[in-house]
């Protein structure tokens, strides 16, 4: 290691820990900012990370964060959307050589969704920082389990860089019923919607004995600083390439159960998910949107260059449904409502996404949405019970 490399190790050492206390700061600091709590720890080991476009420090990618203070980056791994996060959602990511590292990247989406023994060969440690958006059909949660399960099988040490969750505040909708509908859009029984950040996450499937024959990973997961599950938290750069901003982080878990459906959720546009429609309901709807081909968002959208009529959220105040603490179904039933061939409605998907098959035939026989969320109650209560067993955070 070179001299700068130790004098700037050692200001982030032994600085930062007494600024916080000092400062006493406002807005949540990610761990990956915490540079004190977890770089001692990562000298002279070979790490493999687990990253994309989110894992930053002051917008510099934790991978040249690290290498410039001398820790030894052996292997990147890349989840779906890729290293640089501007793949399609489920496009295949290849495995490849980062041009500006010649790290070798792999990729954990597509055929080969978990590290292998030989992927994790000349590893000492898997450090894992990815932004999450706290929703359970979001796949870096099944990444998560599947890097944490190879770490177990392997004997490997695991951290996690705990991130705020931007929809952290609330807890809602149906669990997952694993025996049926478990996919790598959901493996877990949560609720759509589970109010965790993903370093809590992680406790509970180690706690939970969630890993493939009750495995436990050896798991180390660096706090958030000044957060608490109230704050709202506003991403600085956006998750994936279909959520573009906070708005549609915040209806994405109410407009993704769309996409096991026939209705858009306005991909190929440069406002997914704050709009859905389908050309054949304009008899209903005014409002309209035409998608196109768009290079790192979605190059083959639903009904390419063809109006699709339907509602428009743009002018919503999404801060508002926040705050609400429920998902919003009044879109979902109304859409069905007024859409002309009932029977293709839902597609396959619909199940997984919503992790039961109940939801479906709930809405097929018009039943309220006070009787949809009343049937979701128990098993809501049962989730929240072994959610407080790993909540690190108010």
């Amino acid at each position: 290691m070179k001299l700068y490399q130790l004098i700037t190790l050692f200001l982030i050492c032994c600085l930062p820990a007494k600024l916080i206390a000092e400062t006493k700061p406002a807005k949540p600091i990610p761990a990956a900012n915490l540079t004190h709590q977890y770089v001692p720890s990562l000298i002279g080991l070979r790490i493999a990370l687990v990253v994309n476009q989110t894992s930053t420090i002051d917008q510099i990618h934790l991978v040249d964060s690290l290498r410039s203070l001398g820790i030894h980056i052996e292997k990147i791994f890349a989840p779906e959307h890729g290293f640089r996060g501007n793949i399609d959602a489920g496009a295949t990511v290849l495995s490849s050589i980062d041009s500006l590292t010649c790290i070798s990247i792999v990729s954990l989406y597509g055929d080969h969704k978990k590290p292998t023994k030989e992927d994790l060969q000349n590893c000492d440690l898997v450090l894992f920082d990815i932004q999450d958006v706290g929703v359970r059909f979001y796949t870096y949660l099944s990444t998560l389990h599947l890097v944490m399960e190879a770490c177990a099988e392997n004997a490997l040490p695991l951290m996690v860089l705990d991130r705020p969750n931007p929809n952290g505040s609330y807890i809602d909708g149906p669990v997952l019923d694993t025996s049926k509908f478990k996919s790598f859009v959901g493996m877990h029984p949560v609720p759509i919607v589970y109010g965790m950040t993903i370093g809590e996450y992680a406790n509970m499937i180690n706690g939970e004995h969630w890993l493939n024959n009750e495995l436990k990973c050896n798991l180390t997961v660096i706090p958030v600083a000044a957060y608490d599950h109230s704050k709202f938290y506003t991403l600085p750069i956006k998750p994936s390439p279909n959520l573009v901003d906070n708005a549609a982080i915040i209806f994405y878990p109410s407009l993704c159960l769309f996409e096991g459906t026939v209705i858009s959720v306005g991909r190929g546009t440069y406002s997914p998910f704050k709009q859905i429609g389908h050309p054949l309901l304009s008899a209903k709807y005014t409002s309209y949107f035409m998608p196109q081909a768009i290079l790192g968002m979605s190059m083959t959208p639903p009904y390419l260059n063809q109006n699709c009529y339907g509602i428009d959220l743009q002018n919503l105040d999404a801060n508002k449904l926040l705050k609400k603490g429920k998902i919003n179904l009044q879109w979902l039933l109304e859409l069905y409502h007024h859409y002309p061939n009932k029977s293709d409605f839902f597609n396959p998907f619909f199940n997984k996404l919503a992790g039961n098959d109940q939801l479906k035939k709930q809405i097929i026989r018009k039943k309220s949405i006070w009787a949809i969320r009343h049937s979701w109650k128990k098993d809501l209560a049962n989730f929240k019970k072994i959610r407080a067993k790993y909540i690190l955070y108010p």
